[in-house]
């Protein structure tokens, strides 16, 4: 059982970068693992483990993840890691290993903190955020989602008009479900108790989420798990657990395309059994999902919709909802 003074925030910060291409042969790939690992020092986070495929390079965190394709970058990292301390090297490996010289999307985004006077000042609210990122890009937008009294989710984006700009034209989308208040029974095996990761992964049903996912999961001390998964067509999927009870929380993210998530996300819902959830989605004018409304169900299993918010950008088309657990009333 968890002291009372401890806590750990589960939440993540969430930054994914697009470059556009103006030469043949950039590729944020070609980076150097040793290069990654000096910009995830600041960070104050180190890799674990990593796995490819054709399409990308999957990195699992000692807080979270980092997924390199050709010309995105993704990072998400939590506890009170510093991931804004990240921009600038990033940028400055992209232009100098690779050549890009122009940022085409940025999406930084997270839910609101549970403790967040626990975090380092640059995180300690998004104002502060906001403000390091519009030192370094241009065109950007902030918002927030959802209830300022309850679960909200914040958001910065480039919302970039000029045609030489013009976003991304291959198909788009991402998927994230955060979760709160995990049912107890659901956490124990994410705690360690002598089960391999791979096999926590079948016993959950994180193993049979997505047919095909090539999996990379490790089990923390005492407790925790985190879990990168990729698949063909640049496919990736990611989840982390922070199981304990006062501050439980689990998140689902891919990019997987789907012209309807609506079983998948009853697949995710039923491995962590979370009394309530924030879901988003983003998907640009070419995905399969566009605009991706049908996922967003006013009931989800036994779960009710509270809120739902929907944003059109120049490029993508959000939707957010909250939902919470139907109570069942005494008979």
């Amino acid at each position: 059982m968890a002291s009372s003074n401890h806590f750990f925030e589960g939440a993540e910060k969430l930054l994914e970068v697009w470059f556009l291409r103006t030469e043949d042969g950039q590729d944020l790939r070609n980076i150097p693992r040793e290069d990654w690992e000096e910009v995830l020092k600041t960070v104050r986070c180190q890799i674990i483990s990593t796995m490819k495929n054709e399409s990308q390079d999957a990195y699992l965190l000692s807080e979270s993840s980092m997924f390199v394709s050709d010309r995105r970058f993704i990072l998400k990292t939590c506890g009170t890691t510093l991931l804004h301390n990240a921009l600038q090297p990033m940028l400055e490996l992209a232009k100098k290993k690779c050549g890009f010289h122009t940022v085409e999307d940025i999406f930084y985004s997270r839910k609101n903190f549970m403790r967040p006077e626990l975090q380092h000042n640059m995180h300690r609210s998004f104002e502060e955020e906001v403000i390091i990122l519009e030192d370094l890009f241009e065109d950007g937008a902030a918002y927030c989602l959802g209830r300022m009294n309850g679960d909200c989710w914040y958001l910065y984006t480039t919302d970039n008009p000029d045609s030489s700009k013009p976003g991304q034209v291959e198909p788009d989308q991402t998927l994230e479900i955060l979760m709160m208040d995990l049912e107890p029974d659901a956490m124990k095996l994410f705690h360690k108790n002598g089960i391999d990761p791979a096999e926590i992964a079948k016993i959950s049903g994180i193993a049979d989420l997505e047919p095909g996912t090539i999996i990379d999961d490790f089990l923390f001390e005492p407790c925790g798990y985190s879990m990168n998964g990729l698949l063909p067509d640049g496919a990736y999927m990611n989840i982390h657990v922070t199981p304990e009870k006062e501050f439980s929380y689990a998140s689902f993210e891919t990019n997987v395309s789907k012209e309807s998530y609506a079983e998948l996300i009853k697949r995710v819902l039923n491995v962590f059994k979370p009394g309530r959830f924030v879901m988003t989605l983003f998907a640009n004018k070419t995905s399969a999902t566009y605009p991706g409304d049908s996922a967003f169900q006013d009931q989800v299993l036994d779960y009710q919709r509270q809120d739902w918010q929907a944003s059109q950008f120049s490029n993508y088309y959000l939707t957010f909802c909250n939902y919470a657990k139907v109570k069942t009333k005494p008979s």
